[in-house]
């Protein structure tokens, strides 16, 4: 009979392009389906940092590498408080951020950075943060990531889709690219999405490898894109119980 054999182990879903069963490329139709049912699922995803504006949300952003946003709502609070815009930011010594953002990580190099954004801003910008991807990736410490978020989520001017470690592993799992780089995920599912989708796609992918497309232990069972995710047929898709290991033979004296 067919079917897998009665003593393998079930292997779990991969990214980066691994582990996946063959699967024809992806389309604009058949990534529109997907996209359809991610909004079903998380109609109201929306990016997690909190901020009001968009010189907050930038900060978030440069705050959030190497940390988790739930991490960096604790710590900007305060750090607004003591500087609501660019030009108190820029004011700042390095000595008196880096006590406020400690608890993000790195917060040597991102207080360098924070300071070097806000004094380029104030300096070339007048103190308003820039709306243009050219201008944003021109601040220190602001990549193409980081200036996507701001563009799309602060602005409502997509420039590309933001690509985090969840859509990198997503997009890699759901087939719709092979790509290990940022920037060539980015631009193979810019292919595949309209623009006015970039961002609400982008939001509800990272809200959906959160919640449900787990890194170690995705949750294949209540996914509702696993009828059409190649990865899904590499993890059990119903409850198993723990193998019980074979008792081993005593050997007679």
């Amino acid at each position: 009979m067919g079917g897998r054999p009665r003593n393998s182990t079930p292997q779990p879903a991969r990214g980066a392009g691994n582990g996946t069963r063959r699967a024809a490329p992806p389309t604009p139709e058949s990534t529109a389906v997907i996209a359809a049912l991610l909004a079903e699922k998380w109609p109201d995803a929306v990016v997690e940092l909190d901020h009001t504006n968009a010189y907050e949300l930038l900060v978030a952003t440069i705050l959030s590498a190497q940390s988790t946003d739930k991490m960096i709502n604790t710590i900007t609070p305060a750090l607004f408080a003591t500087y609501p815009d660019a030009t108190a930011l820029s004011r700042a010594t390095q000595e008196e951020i880096e006590p406020l953002i400690f608890k993000s990580g790195f917060y040597r190099n991102k207080a360098k950075s924070l300071l070097g954004m806000a004094r380029a801003v104030v300096e070339r910008r007048g103190g308003q943060i820039p709306d243009t991807m050219e201008a944003l990736i021109e601040l220190p410490g602001v990549a193409r990531k980081t200036a996507n978020v701001v563009l799309g989520s602060a602005f409502q001017k997509p420039a590309g889709i933001v690509v985090d470690t969840h859509v990198m592993r997503c997009a890699n799992r759901l087939g719709l690219t092979t790509e290990t780089d940022p920037v060539k995920i980015e631009q193979d599912l810019m292919k595949l999405l309209p623009r006015e989708q970039w961002t609400p796609f982008a939001h509800r992918l990272i809200w959906h490898g959160r919640r449900v497309c787990h890194a170690k232990q995705p949750d294949c069972n209540n996914c509702l894109l696993a009828p059409r995710c190649p990865s899904a047929a590499l993890v059990e898709l119903a409850p198993t119980k723990q193998a019980i290991k074979p008792e081993r033979t005593r050997k007679r004296a």
